[in-house]
């Protein structure tokens, strides 16, 4: 079981993968998840009327930040040199919330998963954080992976 972990040595302990031989490719990730809240909250971040101010924009940002930060908040991450960094926020009435899709490039020895995952989770935070004092029962969940390109074991796209 241990030589199938790459972020396990032969002892069991914790290790940064060496990624020196590798190329580099150009890499794509892109992640997503939601926050589900109450319909009058999501109408009240529509129409800017919170207090803390213009929630979808300070999220984008937070997100993109997040992004840049990763090898930071996750202990065996490589820094990788980000070439781009998207998030997109749209409002889904059926939830009622807002729906988050991150997308990170670059062009380096390992890919940008984290970085995608990472984005996604402190966006929806934040604007958790922005909304929180009209609704503390706001729900975040199904962060995942959507779609991975490049390197070693070529594209994956979530079935």
């Amino acid at each position: 079981m241990m030589d199938s972990l790459s972020h396990i040595d032969e002892h069991g302990e914790a290790r940064m993968v060496d990624i020196t031989g590798k190329s580099s490719t150009e890499r794509l990730a892109r992640a997503a998840g939601f926050i589900r809240m109450q319909l009058a909250t999501l109408v009240a971040i529509r129409g800017h009327t919170l207090s803390k101010g213009e929630v979808l924009t300070t999220a984008r940002v937070a997100g993109i930040m997040a992004a840049k930060r990763t090898a930071e908040l996750v202990p065996l991450c490589h820094q990788v040199p980000l070439s781009h960094v998207e998030i997109l926020i749209e409002e889904d009435d059926t939830l009622p919330g807002l729906r988050v899709q991150a997308t990170t490039r670059t062009a380096s020895q390992t890919g940008v998963e984290m970085e995608a995952l990472c984005a996604v989770s402190i966006a929806l935070i934040t604007i958790y954080d922005m909304a929180k004092a009209v609704d503390r029962g706001m729900t975040i969940g199904d962060i995942c992976l959507l779609e991975k390109s490049g390197g070693r074991s070529g594209p994956w796209v979530r079935p």
